[in-house]
């Protein structure tokens, strides 16, 4: 999962060069990322792990206690009744199209011509939820049958079919910016296809031997997979709400500023989507067994061994976003349309979203220890106050420290919800080991500091102020990424991290075979 979630980020940072390459950070580029945010937020939702974790499970259960022939069932009831109602929401979102942009971007004028290309692209782009949603059903089934590689990679897919779009379309158009909107609703649809083969392969289908049950929608296993769905989406949408948000108070600010946002916020998901994500789905079925047998105090051993280790591969690269933020905007993005204002703004704000982190990863192994336990209520709660410290933040920040207050805002809504959360499952479990995961993480951040301090020396120079020089760019980032690397992992050792130790030693025995 990790390998092909890898895969589908870089994917994503190549089109997201493209899209700066082409649009830059401008009232363009702007329209495009209002327009998208509906059809990233179902992404965000359904394919990192909504729907899995409530769909699988059920799913588990029914083909365990009563075989393949009722478990086939249960999936066409689902991707039947996932047909019929997301297709009712597209149909009703491309008609109220206006009002949706008007909702996202309150700030432009309705009759203005960008606020009308807005409701074009979101229009063009609101298949991509059906598709989406169809995709999640598929990855779901082939997981409980052990394919993970196929529908982790089905992202990647998505990324490639919008990157030919845009470089195949983006001339074809008198608003080049429309290819892009192509690209994100066809590769939607292709993201679905591409894990159709192995769907068919493993012993599903969409129809053959189907009940009438089956199709009428009311299915038993279909109330138990939305009372499990509705909180943990409501959780997992925190990050996407918050983004929402902060695009809504965006568009009052100059133009450019939305953008600003979004390229940071792709960076800061690298780390938090190959690590936070897949930590966090591979240690829930791991803390699932321990919570069904009681064995809470192994439990809680898990729990402060996956946090610290989460800690220790984050944390610097939470660091090294800040320390390289200027060299790393520069290399990917300025080219083209994408000038140095733009990579300084970028750059900027991402600092500011970097900050959280730390937060954002650790809150997803919070989410799993508590579903573990089948404890849904309280996560949702916790979220519920982040979003309205969120706004809060947001609101008083935005004008002395305009777009990157909104970035701030977001990171200290993120370490509100790990403060609380952390502190309710220490509550819960009567102490989580809190005084080893405190002395390992001020190891981890003096480690990083020292590794950041280096990497910000080894980067000073004018060339990031200039446009193209691709490739001297990315060779003097990649040494300098290497470097730091090199660093924290010697600073590491000198501070003899304990997780360091439990990596090198798992690196050993694979090499050795064991």
């Amino acid at each position: 999962m990790s390998v092909a979630t890898f895969i589908s980020r870089v994917l994503g940072f190549i089109r997201d060069m493209i899209l700066a390459r082409f649009f830059g950070a401008t009232g363009t580029s702007d329209i495009f990322f209002v327009a998208f945010r509906i059809p990233n937020l179902l992404r965000e939702l359904f394919a990192e792990g909504s729907m899995s974790s409530a769909f699988v499970p059920v799913l588990t259960e029914y083909q365990t206690k009563k075989g393949d022939k009722d478990a086939n069932d249960l999936v066409r009831a689902t991707f039947l009744f996932l047909l019929l109602v997301v297709g009712v929401l597209c149909v009703l979102g491309i008609v109220f199209a206006p009002a949706i942009v008007k909702v996202i971007a309150m700030g432009w004028d309705p009759g203005s011509e960008k606020f009308a290309s807005a409701v074009l692209l979101t229009r063009i782009m609101f298949p991509f939820l059906l598709f989406i949603s169809l995709a999640s059903i598929v990855m779901g089934a082939l997981n409980t049958r052990g394919v993970f590689f196929i529908p982790a990679l089905a992202p990647a897919v998505l990324n490639i079919v919008t990157i030919v779009c845009i470089v195949a379309l983006a001339g074809q158009f008198t608003n080049p910016v429309i290819a892009a909107a192509i690209g994100i609703a066809l590769g939607g649809l292709v993201q679905f296809l591409f894990q159709v083969p192995a769907f068919f392969s493993r012993g599903f289908s969409f129809s053959d031997g189907a009940e009438p049950r089956s199709y009428s929608g009311f299915h038993p296993g279909l109330k138990r997979i939305g009372l499990l769905l509705l909180p943990m989406t409501a959780v997992l949408a925190a990050n996407q709400i918050n983004i929402f948000i902060s695009t809504i108070l965006a568009s009052y600010l100059a133009d450019g500023s939305i953008s600003y946002l979004y390229y940071s916020m792709r960076l800061i998901q690298f780390p938090v989507g190959i690590f936070g994500v897949a930590m966090g789905m591979a240690v829930l079925p791991t803390l699932s067994e321990h919570a069904a047998r009681k064995e809470f105090g192994v439990l809680k051993d898990d729990f402060s061994f996956a946090l610290r280790l989460l800690f220790f591969i984050t944390v610097p690269a939470m660091v090294g976003l800040v320390a390289l933020r200027l060299p790393i905007v520069s290399a990917l993005f300025q080219h083209g349309e994408f000038t140095f204002a733009a990579t300084v703004s970028t750059a900027d704000s991402l600092m500011y979203y970097s900050l959280g982190i730390w937060a954002m990863v650790g809150v997803r192994i919070l989410n799993s220890t508590f579903y573990s336990m089948q404890d849904t209520g309280t996560p949702f709660r916790i979220m519920v106050c982040g979003v309205a410290v969120n706004i809060l933040c947001s609101v008083a920040l935005m004008g002395p420290l305009r777009y990157n207050g909104l970035a701030f805002a977001n990171s200290i809504a993120a370490t509100f919800n790990f403060v609380l959360l952390f502190y309710f499952l220490r509550r819960k479990l009567g102490g989580v080991g809190t005084r080893r995961i405190l002395v390992s993480f001020f190891k981890i951040v003096v480690a990083a500091a020292i590794m950041g301090i280096c990497g910000w020396y080894a980067t000073q120079g004018s060339i990031w102020a200039s446009g193209g020089h691709i490739l001297q760019k990315g060779v003097l980032l990649s040494a300098a990424i290497i470097g730091c690397i090199s660093i924290y992992l010697l600073a590491g050792h000198l501070l003899r991290i304990e997780e360091m130790g439990y990596l090198v030693t798992k690196i050993k025995e694979r090499m050795s075979g064991k």
